[in-house]
């Protein structure tokens, strides 16, 4: 493998990528994998969809660039009015940028100054969960809570308040679904009180988790509480839908399976769908004429709007709706969930199966009794990746609790992924398990 002046989080090195097309990614070498993560919980329509591709080069022969201080561009103003008749009433102003970290870190700048434009200058503190995942530049960081990216860190940014995340499938008490997501809710308003109900500006939270908590669903009961609670304090309600959004899990945005409106709301991801960097924040339009008539959004990034991007995503968008592929999100993962359940059922050390449409994941313990974790030295979250990638299927995986302990693995393929495509996925993480089981003495 030739010598590169690239590096990222380690010098471990992959394949070179020659082309991809669908649900595949083929190597230089000729080996085709399955892109069973869709890479980072990306690529939701699939690689190479000429549609896309098609309106991408319309764009280039008309700008690829224009400065959004100096011209408005049809290409936004088309994305944006897409994404606001599918977004709630009252949720139709849209600020564009590049990326979900900056999604997040807009939502939460937009609050301060809607705050500070409202008298409420005294509204400062976030409130997130933990674990949880909102970007890794260092406002999105200080309302992470997920230690091996935050702790080196801690000395530069200002540590916002964290509740636990509603983990109910580590629980072991003697309440229903429906009380313990009401307990989980309540540890909000318990936060609220002990740090000032006139200093908590906003509560960001996924309404399915990411990467930090592997797809975890709160039980019903949480999210409309959740609401009611910002409501009764004047506290903003960030959906962060960067990975749950534009159709995942099954609907445009996650939370409306709960019909749950935010105040604020932060797209990426499966936004650009991996054709360009692309994110936006959503916001209230009664907020957004609060801020301008006070003298301004102080905030911006070089690429906002940028009408190649804009294109790029107003043609995902369409072919989201062309495919219908928030139904075939729905009905695939079913059958992917099911799949999951039914290898829970041959492999003791799953633990649990959860997710929402096609954002689905598995987490691996040593006991289910006591949903201890694996040993760590096993390294389980890197050692079982490695597996099913030697075997051509890319999962996506990380530690389960707080970046310390535990290990799931994110199975989340495009949602162009068809059932005899979902039953190839999950016989080679058949074959993987047992391997892995082998190899750590484990029952299966």
């Amino acid at each position: 493998m030739k010598t590169s002046n690239l590096f990222y989080q380690s010098r471990s090195r992959r394949p070179e990528v020659d082309r991809a097309e669908g649900i595949y990614i083929w190597a230089k070498d000729g080996a085709r994998y399955i892109d069973g993560s869709s890479g980072a919980m990306v690529s939701n329509i699939g690689h190479s969809n000429p549609n896309v591709l098609a309106a991408m080069k319309a764009q280039m022969d008309s700008a690829t660039f224009a400065y959004r201080l100096h011209f408005e561009n049809s290409a936004a103003e088309d994305l944006a009015r897409s994404i606001a008749d599918r977004m709630p009433d009252g949720l139709n102003r849209v600020f564009f940028v590049s990326g979900g970290s900056e999604a997040m870190e807009s939502c939460v700048k937009f609050a301060r100054q809607w705050a500070v434009a409202t008298g409420q200058s005294g509204r400062w503190k976030v409130i997130s969960r933990f674990p949880s995942y909102h970007g890794s530049t260092l406002g999105a960081l200080s309302i992470t809570g997920y230690g091996p990216l935050t702790d080196a860190f801690a000395p530069m940014f200002k540590e916002m308040p964290k509740i636990p995340a509603p983990t109910c499938y580590l629980d072991r008490d003697n309440l229903t679904d429906e009380e313990r997501g009401l307990k989980y809710a309540e540890m909000l308003r318990d936060e609220i009180l002990a740090q000032g109900s006139d200093t908590v500006l906003a509560f960001a939270m996924e309404p399915v988790g990411g990467a930090s908590t592997g797809a975890l669903v709160a039980p019903d009961s949480y999210y409309a509480r959740i609401r009611e609670i910002c409501d009764e304090f004047g506290v903003l309600l960030i959906m962060d839908e960067v990975m749950s959004g534009v159709g995942r899990t099954g609907k445009f945005m996650a939370s409306e399976h709960w019909n749950i409106r935010a105040d604020l709301v932060a797209v990426s991801k499966g936004f650009g769908a991996g054709y360009v960097p692309l994110g936006a924040m959503i916001a209230d339009q009664r907020m957004v004429d609060t801020v301008l008539d006070a003298g301004g959004f102080a905030h911006g990034h070089t690429y906002a709007g940028n009408p190649l991007a804009c294109a790029a995503g107003l043609a995902v968008l369409q072919e989201i709706d062309r495919l219908d592929l928030m139904a075939n999100a729905a009905a695939m993962g079913d059958v992917l969930m099911s799949g999951l359940r039914d290898l829970m059922d041959r492999y003791e050390f799953i633990g649990d199966v959860r997710g929402k449409g096609l954002l689905t994941a598995f987490e691996m313990v040593s006991d289910r009794e006591t949903m201890a974790p694996l040993p760590k030295s096993l390294n389980a979250y890197e050692r079982f990746l490695e597996i099913c990638y030697a075997r051509h299927l890319i999962t996506y995986s990380r530690r389960t609790r707080g970046g310390i302990d535990g290990d799931h693995f994110l199975i989340c393929p495009p949602m162009i992924v068809t059932h005899p495509q979902v039953d190839e996925i999950l016989n080679i993480l058949d074959d993987s398990l047992a391997v892995f089981a082998q190899e750590c003495g484990l029952e299966a």
